[in-house]
């Protein structure tokens, strides 16, 4: 699954990156933004999880545990994938009725050896 904010950073990036991205859309859901998802980011912000100025950032977190994703894979490693944000943003989902979300990069993921 990808969000739709990822959808629309890719639109700015160069024709040979958008061009390995919608390879990447025909096999994966594009996780709507909503005003649900919007709610959660701000409550994240208003938690001080993150700053008002890494909005996107939240809205990221808010649309995949909305979407129902066990993970979300980044490598910004400053506000979301980092030892101290995955618990606080786990703690603002616990408040609202949603369920945690792991906050991991793409190598955390990847299986050796199988």
């Amino acid at each position: 699954m990808i969000s739709g904010l990822v959808v629309a950073e890719i639109e700015n990036s160069p024709p040979v990156v958008r061009s390995l991205f919608d390879e990447i859309l025909d096999v994966c859901e594009v996780a709507e933004l909503t005003a649900f998802g919007e709610e959660l980011a701000n409550s994240y912000v208003k938690s001080g999880v993150v700053g008002a100025k890494r909005f996107f950032d939240a809205l990221h977190v808010a649309t995949a545990t909305l979407s129902g994703c066990r993970a979300l894979v980044s490598w910004n490693y400053r506000h979301l994938v980092h030892i101290e944000k995955e618990p606080l943003y786990n703690a603002v989902n616990k408040i609202h009725g949603y369920n945690e979300i792991a906050i991991c990069t793409p190598s955390e993921l990847i299986e050796y050896g199988s």
